[in-house]
């Protein structure tokens, strides 16, 4: 069973948003954030949030607002312990940006100052880029990181002590392929993570050369081998992943070459290496402008179903329920 709601719909709430995010708080309420404003990069660009709960979205409320800069990508995690993230980015650029964090102990009703997420980090960002961590085995929280100062570079922030400290891993090893006719290094950002045995972690890439990519690490994350195309189809835009209970793999992603116009969710029973359509979730003409599905967030549900967040053509928020 698919259904479809969005978090605002009786008026456009912001001349843009994008980039949404998505957790399930212990009670079952939903909480989604996002960033929005007169247009992505602007001056006046915050961090805004509502939750779900009683059936409904409640009120759109402002997050972060911490400096008169464009706020980014944003990220809600949940740990094994309860304590709520909210992971943003602050910066005039991409290239300038650095990593803040809000967290709440009471299920999302109190959070904490915002505050950088490494003090002093001039690398160009910390922490989850645009999906959210995962609990490792061993009690370690893995988040997907990248950079774009000087190219884009794939990493994960590695944190032992419920978030208070990190470490970063080793960069993705850099590849050549064909790009737009002709040899050039390919570059990737905003990993998604899976954990498929203790130790052994994946990640699924956003990459410039029309296919999503993939590497692995046999060291919890600490060190990842060379990247290696998937033969998923890949628009260079935002993609996100989930391991369900039994070792299922449900990505959600763009299948097309430029527009995103189209929006599915894919399954994989083999730890990654084949796909097949589980649903699709929008699929408008191309060549418009205007229809812009993307930058989804998947997360799986207590009950056992899939709940993904996405850019709704730049107006709203839509969300989206797969009963599996």
């Amino acid at each position: 069973m698919f259904t479809k709601e969005y978090v605002w719909s009786e008026k456009q709430v912001f001349a843009q948003c994008h980039s949404s995010t998505l957790v399930e708080l212990e009670n079952g309420d939903l909480m989604c954030s996002w960033f929005g404003g007169s247009r992505e990069g602007h001056d006046d660009v915050g961090i805004y949030w509502a939750r779900r709960s009683g059936g409904s979205w409640g009120k759109v409320t402002l997050a972060a607002k911490i400096a008169p800069v464009a706020h980014w990508n944003t990220v809600l995690f949940r740990d094994a312990a309860g304590t709520v993230f909210l992971f943003f980015r602050v910066g005039k650029s991409i290239k300038q940006w650095k990593t803040y964090v809000r967290r709440s102990q009471d299920g999302g009703k109190n959070w904490s100052e915002p505050e950088e997420l490494v003090p002093g980090d001039d690398s160009g960002g910390r922490g989850p880029v645009k999906n959210k961590p995962i609990m490792l085995s061993g009690g370690t929280i893995a988040a997907p990181a990248s950079r774009e100062v000087s190219g884009w570079y794939a990493f994960v922030d590695l944190s032992r002590d419920g978030g208070k400290t990190w470490e970063r891993s080793g960069f993705v090893p850099e590849v050549k392929a064909m790009i737009k006719g002709k040899e050039d290094k390919v570059g990737v950002i905003q990993p998604t993570l899976w954990e498929s045995a203790p130790g052994k972690v994946h990640m699924l890439l956003r990459s410039n050369a029309g296919q999503i990519y993939r590497s692995d690490s046999g060291d919890g994350g600490h060190t990842w081998g060379t990247m290696y195309p998937t033969g998923l189809v890949h628009n260079n835009s935002g993609i996100d992943l989930v391991k369900l209970a039994d070792g299922t793999l449900v990505l959600a992603h763009n299948p097309t070459t430029y527009w995103r116009n189209k929006l599915i969710l894919s399954v994989s029973r083999d730890n990654g290496f084949t796909w097949e359509l589980l649903q699709v979730l929008e699929d408008k003409p191309e060549n418009v402008p205007e229809n812009e599905y993307s930058y989804p967030s998947v997360i799986l549900l207590q009950n056992g179903s899939l709940a993904v967040s996405y850019t709704f053509e730049r107006r709203t928020i839509a969300i989206a329920k797969v009963t599996l």
